[in-house]
């Protein structure tokens, strides 16, 4: 390929927006990649090859570099998958402290989708100015991840997650209510705005199946923002998959007995014999069986 290479930001209905170095172009998908089974679903984050317009004409993405990571998501209320973004350095889950009190099996839940799409992950826990939320820092942390303790009012704790976001791709994500878009504005004011316009461009286009808007912050790197992503379901997740997604299950899966151990009633366990010691928090375990049973009765793409 020899045409110049940019950065998919967003989907606006069948026009991709595409930044490179010296601009931003509106692209099309160009046949043969629209035929590509493999490249038909350009998301967000991907690394495109353009080929210049004619005079009067549009853009075209010819080929897809090949992804780093591709987060995908459950199709609520259906069957199959759908890509959200790709080549991402890090999945920021947020929660708040407090107001609304904080749901530790959804955390869980968006972990485990950064876990299964083998993307670094952490954690950040927003209205420490209201309550510094010792309890759900303590659970994340022991738990493995990184946690960053901030407020989007007052800016404490920001000095220790901006570094984290300069010149990396990131995702941020969480339920309503966490402050998502009060942090957004305090990483960088105008943020909410520029990722406002951008959603209701994508809304008002046609066909759209792509709702991630990616923005450069002006300090470097890029945030992604994920319009109700935290009521999708996993995807691509097989269940005896499901405890490599959990850090501190991980190392004790082949200490067990049995090699297929679901780590639920097989005997000489030694993932329940760490819960009831202590070593492994038992409202962690039970986030894990949870999701192996939405995982074990989940309808197959077949089905």
């Amino acid at each position: 390929m020899t045409g110049p290479v940019g950065t998919v930001m967003a989907r606006e209905g069948h026009t991709y927006r595409v930044a490179m170095d010296d601009r931003e172009v509106q692209a099309v998908l160009r046949g043969k990649v629209k035929r590509s089974e493999a490249e038909r679903k350009v998301v967000v984050g991907d690394r495109v090859h353009l080929d210049a317009p004619e005079e009067g004409g549009t853009w075209t993405i010819a080929a897809v570099e090949p992804r780093r990571n591709l987060l995908e998501r459950r199709v609520p209320e259906g069957r199959g998958n759908r890509p959200v973004a790709s080549n991402l350095d890090r999945i920021f889950v947020l929660t708040s402290a407090i107001d609304p009190e904080p749901v530790p099996q959804l955390v869980d839940r968006l972990l485990v989708l950064a876990e299964a799409n083998e993307v670094l992950a952490a954690v950040i826990v927003n209205k420490i100015d209201l309550d510094p939320g010792a309890a759900i820092v303590a659970r994340m942390r022991t738990a493995g991840y990184e946690v960053f303790a901030v407020s989007a009012e007052t800016g404490q704790g920001l000095d220790l997650l901006l570094p984290e976001l300069q010149g990396h791709v990131s995702l941020l994500t969480g339920p309503s209510g966490a402050g998502k878009s009060s942090l957004m504005n305090r990483i960088e004011p105008g943020l909410v705005l520029r990722t406002g316009a951008i959603s209701e461009k994508v809304r008002r286009g046609k066909n759209t199946t792509v709702s991630a808007v990616m923005v450069p912050l002006a300090m470097g790197g890029f945030l992604v923002d994920t319009p109700g992503f935290s009521e999708v379901g996993l995807w691509g997740i097989e269940p005896r998959e499901l405890a490599s997604c959990f850090p501190e299950i991980r190392p004790l899966i082949d200490e067990c007995k049995f090699a297929d151990c679901r780590h639920l009633i097989e005997p000489a366990c030694a993932v329940r014999a760490a819960v009831k010691s202590g070593t492994i928090q038992a409202d962690r375990y039970d986030s894990y069986t949870v999701l192996l049973e939405e995982l074990t009765s989940a309808p197959r793409d077949w089905e």
